[in-house]
Order: structure tokens, then C-alpha cells, then sequence
């Protein structure tokens, strides 16, 4: 076998290497995204079976508090309907405003305030919140790893021809971003 075939085999063989390592490294990375999108989407589910038990608890103590009822409950059929990280961030940062309003809502009501159910209801929520949030940050983790993967050289020369595409991060509403006010007595 001469040098120059042994040569051009070795530089196959590194280059089928390579390609191969990429595209399993790629392959990893979109389903670790689609991993922890579905993370997220548990939560959502969570809070989403939430929301009408809190409704009807509401409801039962503050019925004339339509508006803010009827918010939550068609803030909750969008968010049920969206599908792109982006546009679901954006319903679900209005949902968890029309919550907040409907947690304030126990102030007026003492009966209401003084309900286990409620309080339970409230914990819960808490609760899934806190999960959200740690699936919020993986998730976004994920796409920044497989984003830079398939942005970076010499890799990027792969991605594109084997349809790989950058993902969306799910970014943070402007409520969640707003400064927490504190009022001094």
C-alpha cells in the first residue's frame, strides 16, 4: 500500500470520526432541549389543573368577582393552545399576573382567607412554581448549550445540512422581570 493511500484513508477515517462525533454530540444536546422542554410542560400541566380548583374555591367565597375570574380561566385555555416557547412565555406571564390578582383577591374576603382548601390550593401552586422555575432554568440551559453547539466552528459546517436549528429560550415576562417593590412603614 503506498503512503499517499494510507494517508488519504486516515484522513477518511478522521473525517467519518469527526463527522460521526459531531452529529451524535448535536443529537444529544436536542434531545437533552426536548427533555427539558417536557419538564416545563409538566409544570404547565401541574399548574394548569391548578387553576380551575382555585377558580372554583375563589368563586364560592368572592362570586361577584367575575372579571378576574373569567381572566384567569381564558388565560388559561391560551395557554393550554400555545405550543412555541416564546409565545407560551408570554400567556403564561399574563396567567400568573390574573393569579396573583386572584391571591389578593383573599384580602377582601376573610372567609376566603381563612378556607384550608384555599390556603392548601395556594401552597400547591407555590409549590409548582418553584418546580417551573428550576425547569425554566434547565430548560434555557439546554438551549444555550445546543444553540452555541451548532453556532460554533467548525461545527456550524455540519448543523445546518443535518437540520439542526437554534431553539427558543423561554424568557421571563416583563412581570417576572419587574422590580419587587418594598414599602417601608
Amino acid at each position: 500500500m503506498s503512503l499517499p493511500l494510507l494517508l488519504t484513508l486516515l484522513a477518511a477515517a478522521l473525517l467519518v470520526t469527526w463527522v460521526v462525533t459531531v452529529y451524535n454530540r448535536l443529537v444529544r444536546l436536542r434531545n437533552q432541549v426536548r427533555t427539558a422542554w417536557a419538564d416545563i410542560d409538566v409544570q404547565l400541566i401541574r399548574r394548569h389543573d391548578l387553576v380551575p380548583q382555585l377558580v372554583s374555591a375563589v368563586g364560592a367565597y368572592a362570586g361577584h368577582e367575575r372579571a378576574v375570574l373569567e381572566t384567569v380561566t381564558e388565560l388559561r385555555a391560551q395557554a393550554l393552545a400555545q405550543t412555541a416557547p416564546a409565545r407560551l412565555a408570554h400567556v403564561e406571564d399574563q396567567l400568573e399576573q390574573a393569579i396573583g390578582r386572584l391571591f389578593a383577591l383573599k384580602e377582601a374576603y376573610p372567609d376566603l382567607k381563612a378556607s384550608e382548601n384555599f390556603a392548601q390550593l395556594q401552597r400547591d401552586l407555590v409549590e409548582v412554581e418553584e418546580h417551573l422555575q428550576y425547569a425554566r432554568r434547565f430548560y434555557n440551559g439546554a438551549v444555550r448549550d445546543h444553540n452555541d453547539a451548532i453556532q460554533r466552528f467548525p461545527d456550524l459546517i455540519l448543523a445546518g445540512p443535518l437540520g439542526f436549528k437554534s431553539a427558543e429560550f423561554f424568557e421571563a415576562g416583563d412581570a417576572q422581570r419587574a422590580a419587587v417593590k418594598v414599602e417601608l412603614p
